[in-house]
């Protein structure tokens, strides 16, 4: 080979390693993104748009109000409907198009009337995506390749909640970890993400049914589960073995947005009606140590933001506070009444924060202690998901479409 030949080889390889990494980088995974914490550096996003500079939006079977997860160019997302068929799609994450799909049939029974038969979120990881489904009998988790070729599935056993299910699994190092937390005997499962075989079992006290996502953390150089209950508030686990090594203690109420991470702290919400009551910020490193709480302007089913020493509290009720982590957590930088009512989480897209509201309008928020709002767009479909970003594109789910925008980049 001659040497401007092998030069140009060298410099193909090298924007292929790149573009690689880039690809890699904007993967969507799980629930909320990188391992649950709804943030993406993506950009080139609109903060207003109309309904006729989405890039496409496709009409979905059913109902769901599960949110996409995309890796490469797949995107999978669940679907219910009424007679209990339960689907896993999977799409071209650029065209919309279906690529495959697959179904299959759990007893119909009683949902919240904001939950659906596909509220939980796929998670993808080791060459799989895996999808939970449950009844009141069946907590069922399925295994597929991208093919669409299903590698195994495994029955949990009975899912006992008047409200329905709705948590998602999550992918950690060879695993495929599902909390099921109910109003009778609960446990934390991890399976071998390959063969579906049983890993470990964490059996754990119950009260009610959590609707909690869990996350990893990083505390002195070991990671740890971090799940979420009322009946313990806060724990952390063995990852690799499903060993308790602390609980932050009992919460009063039901558990449904996700635990967050940041400035080394856990934090955590609680609420009933619509409404939070009671936010703890706990210290992993000190066996699950309380060190703030705050009991007024909280969400009960939106997951925070934390950015930057400050944590973003997106109300059910459309107020928004900003908080600062190194002040009096009870305080308010600022509190501002974005308006809609939310059932969605919030994710952060280059220091913006876009929340959908249930009535599909898409409202768009700086990350920043100096409040400032951008406005809102419109969906056009009620919507209780969470937006999901990747492929250089938000993907923002209705009750029964799912639409996509691309960024702008000059």
């Amino acid at each position: 080979m001659k040497p401007i030949q092998k030069l140009s080889a060298i410099v193909i390889l090298l924007c292929l390693g790149t573009l690689t990494s880039v690809a890699s980088a904007q993967d969507w995974t799980r629930f909320r993104g990188p391992n649950g914490e709804g943030k993406s550096d993506l950009q080139g996003l609109p903060t207003q748009w109309s309904q006729d500079q989405y890039e496409w939006v496709i009409e979905l079977p059913g109902k769901g109000h599960s949110s996409p997860t995309v890796v490469d160019n797949f995107l999978f997302l669940a679907t219910g409907e009424a007679n209990g068929n339960r689907t896993l799609h999977c799409l071209n994450a650029t065209t919309g198009k279906t690529i495959w799909k697959d179904s299959i049939k759990l007893e119909a029974n009683h949902l919240h009337r904001k939950n659906s038969y596909a509220s939980g979120t796929p998670a993808v990881g080791d060459g799989f995506v895996y999808v939970a489904f449950a009844d009141e009998q069946h907590y069922v988790l399925l295994a597929y390749n991208f093919k669409g070729e299903r590698q195994w599935s495994q029955d949990l056993g009975t899912f006992t909640s008047s409200h329905g299910q709705g948590v998602s699994p999550i992918v950690y190092d060879g695993k495929v970890i599902v909390p099921s937390d109910q109003a009778g005997p609960s446990k934390v499962v991890a399976l071998d993400a390959k063969t579906g075989e049983h890993v470990w079992t964490s059996e754990r006290n119950f009260r009610k049914a959590s609707y909690a996502t869990p996350i990893i953390i990083n505390v002195n150089g070991e990671d740890q589960l971090v799940c979420l209950c009322g009946a313990l508030g806060l724990t952390g686990l063995d990852p690799q073995t499903g060993k308790s090594l602390w609980q932050s203690g009992e919460l009063p109420k039901r558990t449904v947005a996700s635990p967050v991470y940041g400035d080394g702290l856990l934090f955590a919400t609680c609420g009933s009606g619509g409404r939070g009551s009671n936010l703890v910020g706990v210290d992993p490193a000190e066996q699950g140590a309380v060190k703030s709480e705050r009991k007024q302007n909280l969400p009960y089913v939106p997951t925070p933001i934390v950015h930057e020493g400050h944590i973003y509290l997106w109300n059910d009720d459309g107020i928004v506070c900003c908080v600062d982590l190194s002040g009096d957590f009870s305080k308010n930088v600022w509190r501002e009444r974005v308006g809609g009512t939310y059932s969605g989480s919030p994710v952060m897209i280059d220091g913006k924060i876009y929340c959908i509201a249930e009535d599909g309008e898409i409202a768009v928020i700086d990350a920043k202690p100096e409040y400032k709002f951008y406005g809102k767009s419109p969906l056009g479909d009620e919507s209780y998901a969470t937006p999901t970003v990747a492929n250089g594109r938000a993907y923002f789910r209705g009750f029964h479409t799912l639409a996509c925008l691309k960024a702008q980049n000059d």
